[in-house]
């Protein structure tokens, strides 16, 4: 039951808005200026002097990033007559995004935008020293304008302060539930949202653990449920515990989600925090490239002005170069090639076959030849495809070497030809003719199935193409330095890139590292940097952007 509101001058009570586990939230009207206000009051039983210091560096940890957009901004903090402390903040009328999920399907492009707007927030707290530590959809507001506001920083920490103590496994085997405390120096977490390394004795979280919990809120707001619970299966805190440590991530289970969202989210929430991005711009950044891919404008990152290596944990697995890359696949056969019968005879030829010394293509159909039915080979499980590969597929069907018209009847081709003609035997070679004939229409219908019918683009993981043939993998190529050259008063530098097979409709997104601009497109292989600071290296990012695609990206860097 929520506990009455304080009397507070100058403020008049509305109603109730929410209550939590430490405090209860109220809606109040403040009379000057006038304004909807929310007031966040702590609640006096059993709340000790711990959670009185978390409750006032929360109105300290907010008061130092209010001016940021996607924040909720805290306008005054006091205690009333009652002695219960309080905090008055930006009244934020619309549904969170917990709320919001329950309502209505949220689409890519606004899933899209609000993570790289939640990203800005979580890298302007990272900036200041202050880990979030309980990003989740509920502590997603959102304000007058639409826009989301992140809150709750009840149980931030400063960077400085680490490491932290929280609920421990154990504590969480004997009290199980999705949100949980311990005792009187450890804080909150919420599981499902909470990376693996959250759950040990001795946790330390880092500004990765931030970006776990950010890339998971993201994936919920897509899937419509925690990226680690499973329809019609156990999801008990223990459950989630589990998977979150396995790595074992829900598939979206919706075909209007790119394959590179799939792949940028399952990196975000890499079991290993080396193989997550480093900082919450590399994440933002990485949302923004699928925007690019998606057609649609890139959301801005709004953060300070600093360099992007602020608030970095260390080196990147990758040597610190940027991040959401394709790697260069080469054709794969899904199964060994059938071995070719030794010494053919010439007449079992066919007259429309590849010659033997031709390279395997990408969707080509090969001569067909007349086969007798046997029992087909299957290969052993076949590797799962990188999800981070954004890859075209085309299924190739492959002739098989042509088995001897007389090899069920225990006879060579040679006997077979200079045998008497009996009657036995003509039946037998024309009940054998008549077989292969029946298998040669068998193979022209699967020819004209798979040319009528594509294979469909798989993007969960665990996704395979269909048995036999290959798979032909296309990958843009990205650029090649040419050149970066400083001017000589050093206020200026020219990029100038090249690329492979370069086609006219090419095209180029490149963004300057250590700003918050986003990406820019163009069809030109250079670009100028102005109004530099002479004696401060310049770095930018350039990909190559071909049918809807994005290549690696270079880093081409001017002293």
């Amino acid at each position: 039951m929520a506990s009455q509101p304080p009397a507070l001058d100058g403020f008049h009570f509305i109603r109730l808005l929410g209550s939590g586990g430490f405090s209860d939230v109220f809606l109040y009207e403040q009379q000057l200026p006038k304004r909807s206000v929310a007031v966040k009051v702590l609640l006096t039983d059993g709340v000790d002097e711990s959670a009185r210091a978390r409750f006032v560096a929360e109105a300290n940890v907010m008061a130092r990033l209010s001016a940021h957009p996607y924040i909720v901004t805290i306008f005054h903090a006091g205690v009333a007559g009652d002695d219960r402390p309080f905090l008055v903040m930006e009244y934020c009328s619309g549904p969170s995004l917990a709320d919001r999920l329950k309502r209505e399907r949220i689409g890519v492009e606004d899933a899209l935008r609000t993570g790289v707007r939640l990203s800005s927030a979580v890298a302007t707290a990272h900036a200041a020293g202050i880990l979030h530590r309980d990003i989740k959809p509920a502590n997603v507001l959102t304000n007058a304008l639409g826009w989301p506001a992140l809150t709750d920083f009840g149980i931030a920490s400063a960077l400085e302060e680490l490491p932290v103590h929280t609920t421990t496994l154990s504590e969480l085997r004997s009290s199980p539930s999705d949100t949980a405390t311990s005792g009187s120096r450890s804080v909150g977490l919420s599981v499902p949202w909470s990376p693996p390394e959250m759950f040990s004795d001795d946790p330390d979280p880092d500004v990765r653990s931030d970006i776990f919990s950010l890339a998971a809120t993201v994936h919920t707001l897509l899937a419509g449920r925690t990226p680690f619970e499973v329809p019609g299966r156990s999801n008990g805190t223990l459950d989630l515990m589990g998977r979150i440590e396995r790595g074992m991530i829900t598939p979206l289970d919706r075909p209007d989600v790119p394959a590179s969202l799939t792949a940028v989210l399952r990196r975000g929430m890499a079991t290993r925090r080396e193989d997550r991005y480093q900082t919450a711009v590399d994440f933002a950044r990485a949302l923004q490239r699928v925007e690019l891919e998606l057609g649609l404008a890139p959301t801005s990152i709004d953060v300070p002005n600093l360099s992007l290596g602020d608030a970095r944990p260390g080196p990147s697995a990758d040597g610190g170069e940027q991040e959401t890359r394709a790697r260069s696949v080469a054709t794969i056969r899904a199964q060994p090639a059938a071995p070719k019968p030794a010494d053919p005879p010439p007449a079992a030829e066919p007259a429309a076959s590849a010659p033997a010394h031709a390279e395997p293509e990408a969707t080509r159909v090969r001569g067909v030849v007349p086969i007798t039915p046997q029992p087909s080979a299957r290969t052993g499980p076949r590797d799962e495809k990188p999800a981070a590969e954004s890859v075209e597929e085309h299924t190739v069907l492959r002739s098989r070497p042509s088995a001897d018209a007389a090899e069920g009847t225990g006879e060579s081709a040679e006997d077979a030809a200079t045998a008497p003609h009996d009657p036995r035997r003509r039946l037998l070679a024309w009940i054998g003719a008549g077989a292969a004939a029946v298998v040669v229409l068998a193979v022209v219908a699967a020819v004209v199935v798979n040319l009528v019918a594509p294979p469909a683009a798989s993007t969960g993981p665990g996704a395979r193409p269909g048995d036999g043939g290959s798979i032909a993998v296309t990958v843009v190529p990205p650029p090649v330095l040419v050149s970066a050259v400083r001017a000589p008063d050093g206020a200026s530098a020219t990029f100038t890139w090249k690329t492979a097979d370069a086609q006219k409709d090419d095209q180029f997104t490149w963004q300057q590292e250590g700003t918050t601009n986003g990406p820019s497109v163009t069809a030109d292989r250079t670009v100028t940097l102005t109004n530099l600071t002479p004696g401060v290296p310049v770095c930018i990012d350039v990909a190559t952007v071909r049918a809807g695609r994005t290549s690696e990206q270079l880093k081409a860097c001017a002293p």
